[in-house]
């Protein structure tokens, strides 16, 4: 149902109460003042946290100039895993599905027809274990298994989803890894970050991953994919689309006593107002659009980012190269068109090297620019592997039926209409 317009307007206008043009205005000084005077590099409690690969500095890039660059890369691949979201059913069980595919450009539809599918189960009975010790083949060229959870009485759905999610992903990305000639890009973080999250949240998530081999199985792949694709000198990189992470804007605040001002949610908001260009005329701000404007590359430590690199990684994963190959880093790129910043990172082995960070800078800018979005093969990554909703509710029944049970649904379900 549609508000009134008497309630519309009585809404918006309490907008006109809060004048904040000067506050937008101020925090872009704000922002570029903070990225010339604190991240090269910035600090937390005495360990860097953030540092520039090479030099601070942003750039531009004229956008139609971009489109008619020659490729950097002649062929690319992408990889995604889509799931069903975690189901939790009447006889106690949660299942989450994961199904990964790989995307190439040109196309190879072998390659797009092959499937890694995981499914992960929690049950609180403590007399069943549904595991299945090896992969099993199904389909052309397709295998899936299942992971029985460890019993926890919270968080079931957060664990279902992060293991099938990240042992497909992964599992998928090391079995085609010799299709991959050019460049793989990976869609969202380089590395598991919903994992390791884990580390910081409650009481029972920490201990899990300090016990689960399955967590430690998910790490090891992708330790190993960085070790593959560094061996072969084929380039791994990761593309994220919707950059939730704040670890940068939580550290600028928590230097507010030292003359700081840090007013962004988080690091998405600050990077837009570092990158956004424009001026302001007859007090109306225009934006510029002709340009793509990006950072240069910086190496993290921040939040989950410091694992992989880290001395504490040591109790987890083993490592062929020295600690700091592992370490993530980034550059942040903004699209004035449709004021979307999207985030490339990659594992400090390759972008070590200024020509091969230069050519992934330059291929991913180009494909940005024709796309207004994300590169091709993360899109079409994105659509192999995503489990539409159709799919979904087939399977939910076709779960219900195979489990004896039904779906445990709530009024929510109903409401927005997700009652299979």
């Amino acid at each position: 149902m549609t508000l009134d317009p008497v309630h519309f307007d009585g809404i918006a206008e309490l907008a006109d109460r809060i004048e904040y043009e000067g506050e937008e205005r101020n925090h872009r000084d704000l922002a570029r003042s903070v990225w010339e005077n604190y991240l090269d590099p910035l600090f937390h409690e005495g360990t860097e946290i953030l540092a520039p690969l090479s030099e601070l500095r942003r750039k531009r890039a004229n956008i139609e100039e971009l489109a008619l660059e020659a490729d950097q890369f002649g062929t690319m691949h992408g990889l995604d895993s889509g799931t069903i979201n975690p189901q939790p059913f009447k006889n106690g069980l949660v299942v989450d599905v994961a199904h990964a595919a790989m995307s190439s450009s040109p196309s190879d539809l072998d390659l797009h027809d092959s499937r890694t599918v995981v499914k992960a189960v929690h049950s609180n009975d403590v007399e069943r274990n549904f595991s299945m010790e090896k992969w099993e083949p199904y389909g052309k060229n397709s295998k899936r298994r299942i992971i029985h959870a460890p019993r926890r009485d919270d968080y079931e759905q957060d664990i279902v989803h992060a293991l099938a999610l990240y042992r497909a992903e992964s599992r998928h990305a090391l079995d085609h890894a010799e299709d991959v000639s050019d460049l793989l890009l990976l869609d969202g973080p380089m590395y598991p970050k919903g994992l390791l999250r884990w580390r910081n949240r409650g009481r029972i998530l920490p201990d899990l991953f300090e016990e689960s081999e399955e967590v430690r199985a998910i790490l090891q792949n992708y330790v190993e994919l960085v070790e593959t694709f560094a061996e072969r000198e084929v380039p791994l990189a990761g593309f994220v689309k919707n950059i939730s992470a704040r670890s940068i804007t939580r550290v600028l605040r928590e230097k507010e006593g030292n003359g700081i001002h840090a007013p962004w949610t988080h690091d998405a908001a600050f990077f837009s107002q570092v990158l956004e260009r424009g001026e302001y005329e007859n007090g109306e701000y225009e934006r510029f659009t002709d340009d793509l404007t990006l950072t240069n590359w910086f190496v993290s430590r921040a939040g989950s980012d410091a694992f992989f690199g880290g001395e504490k990684a040591e109790r987890y994963i083993d490592r062929e190269y020295a600690p700091e190959q592992y370490e993530v880093t980034f550059c942040v790129v903004y699209d004035p068109r449709r004021r979307l910043l999207f985030k490339i990172e990659a594992p400090r082995i390759f972008t070590a090297d200024e020509t091969c960070r230069r050519r992934i800078e330059r291929q991913l800018l180009k494909e940005i620019a024709i796309s207004k979005g994300p590169p091709t093969v993360i899109t079409k990554a994105d659509s192999l592997a995503q489990i539409g909703r159709d799919s979904t509710e087939s399977l939910i029944r076709s779960f219900e039926k195979s489990f004896d049970t039904e779906l445990d649904r709530n009024y929510d379900d109903v409401r927005w209409g997700l009652d299979y």
